[in-house]
């Protein structure tokens, strides 16, 4: 059994060096053999006080005390040594090494002579492994096996250093529904034999499963603690974001019109030349929200990016309103409608040391309505647009010529949103469109979304989040390695047997649906 822990944090403050205020004076605590869930909106200090617990981040003031004894950690390493550990929402691992590889990296040398003591710490991987139930294959290259498998990978690389308080930031966030069982299953195994852990996301229907107690933050202070038992997720989300949340979607019914998009026999490649999108064909009708769902590294990405023209495709067609499109710019397909929510909005969606104006326009800096003599942007006309599109989409920002660094996850994905959804496009291709958000931030742009489809726009959704993809979607397409094992609809298929194809399980029944054309 591992060996239990008490942890108390008192009265933390975190301040940074540009006077952001992290948190304001938290009091948590840490039971054994408990799972504790940790709430907030974005920006709200989660993640920086489970930072200071496990040594990422250092408190400007207040105390630690484990067992009862005040401790100070300057290191990960120092919290690794009292018994916590801390696997974060992006992992931290080795693409080429192997599983094993990156289990033991910073343990022992680990160099290629493969050192005598390499088959005991072997051993004593397998053991844990068998004890934990977290099976992996070790000597696999970690960029070769599913996000599941490399989040298992994480949490033995942390369970292999005696770890006793387990901290998880965002775990399901890339998890089939039957990847999510299997993990609350180990959790509560783990908690049986003596270990703690602290459950941080923003799913409340997750965290009333899987937690025995509920901590909220909102702007860096405790608003509320309670029992899941005792808890609802409406009481949650108020608790949250301080006012009541609507957590269901409504959508007009209505008969989808005419296809917007139309893929025909789609090839994509991958980065490494092999093929990533197989022969895909489906369309998207005015009117309608068609999903697709599946693990990442499907061919989602290779997918999104030859329909928006970021990435060549090696064969097929794509019509845009009947007119072929496939291997047009970013910036034209713009202009004929088409507007793109991408996966990544720091990599991809902005412009991090531009500021918020700037950023409010790209893709438009070339229209007329922007530009001035000499071909001059004309900043009194752009200022005024960004105001606007801050007021429309309650981006809460200090000012429009701040970088947009600066600003909270939640509204840098808003300024995104409301600066594609504002172009007025005829189709959006949204990609994980609420990723990382907190439960206000999410309804808010999925309310945007289901309002331009009953507004008569297209919307490809593409998300990982089953959740997302059940409530926006009239149609749902089911991805894996590259093709659609099932395109239907959330009345033909169970939450269940949607779950066990985005794992490649094709259940009795569905396979006919996925190769069936669909008639208007």
């Amino acid at each position: 059994m591992t060996r239990t822990l008490r942890v108390e944090m008192r009265a933390i403050h975190k301040v940074y060096a540009d006077g952001t205020i992290a948190l304001r004076g938290v009091d948590f605590r840490i039971g054994q053999q408990e799972i504790v869930g940790l709430l907030g909106e974005n920006g709200a200090g989660k993640s920086t006080l489970m930072k200071i617990l496990s040594g990422f981040v250092r408190p400007t003031r207040g105390e630690i005390l484990v067992d009862g004894v005040p401790r100070r950690f300057g290191s990960p390493a120092d919290a690794l040594r009292v018994g916590i550990g801390m696997v974060h929402q992006t992992f931290t691992l080795v693409p080429v090494y192997s599983a094993l590889e990156n289990i033991l990296l910073g343990q022992e040398a680990t160099g290629p002579l493969r050192p005598p003591q390499w088959r005991g710490m072997r051993r004593r991987i397998e053991q844990l492994m068998e004890e934990t139930g977290l099976t992996v294959p070790l000597d696999a290259p970690v960029e070769t096996l599913p996000v599941g498998v490399q989040q298992r990978v994480e949490i033995l690389k942390v369970l292999s250093r005696g770890t006793s308080i387990l901290i998880l930031d965002e775990p399901t966030s890339a998890l089939t529904p039957r990847e999510v069982t299997d993990l609350f299953a180990f959790l509560r195994g783990l908690k049986a034999r003596g270990s703690a852990i602290v459950f941080i996301t923003h799913k409340l229907r997750e965290v009333l499963e899987i937690a025995d107690r509920v901590v909220v933050l909102r702007a860096g202070q405790v608003t509320g603690e309670r029992s899941s038992a005792d808890a609802t997720p409406e009481m949650l989300a108020e608790m949250m974001v301080g006012r009541a949340v609507v957590p269901r979607i409504s959508r007009l019914f209505r008969t989808p019109g005419r296809p917007v998009l139309e893929v025909r026999s789609l090839g994509v490649l991958s980065d490494r030349g092999t093929l990533a999108v197989r022969d895909l064909s489906f369309e998207v009708r005015e009117g309608e929200v068609f999903g697709i769902a599946g693990v990442e590294g499907n061919g989602q990405s290779e997918l999104v990016q030859a329909l928006t023209g970021l990435r060549p495709a090696a064969s097929g067609e794509v019509l845009l309103h009947g007119a072929p499109v496939l291997f047009l710019s970013p910036l034209e397909l713009y202009r004929r409608g088409m507007s793109h929510i991408p996966e990544d909005r720091t990599r991809f969606g902005l412009a991090l040391e531009f500021d918020v104006a700037e950023n409010s326009l790209l893709g438009r800096q070339a229209e007329p309505a922007f530009v001035g003599p000499l071909g001059r942007l004309r900043w009194d006309r752009v200022l005024r647009y960004a105001a606007e599109l801050v007021d429309r989409f309650q981006i809460h920002t200090p000012g429009l010529r701040v970088p947009v660094r600066s600003l909270s996850g939640g509204n840098q994905q808003r300024l995104v949103v409301g600066r594609e959804l504002s172009k007025r496009p005829t189709l959006v291709v949204a990609v994980h469109p609420t990723r990382g958000l907190d439960v206000a931030s999410t309804a808010y742009i999925r309310e945007l979304l289901v309002r331009m489809r009953d507004e008569g726009g297209a919307v490809l959704l593409v998300s990982a989040d089953l959740d997302e993809v059940l409530e926006l979607s009239d149609r749902i397409a089911v991805m894996y390695e590259g093709r659609f094992v099932g395109v239907g609809t959330t009345e033909r298929w169970s939450r269940e047997a949607i779950g066990m194809m985005m794992g490649g399980i094709v259940p009795h029944g569905v396979q006919d649906a996925a190769v069936r054309p669909v008639h208007r």
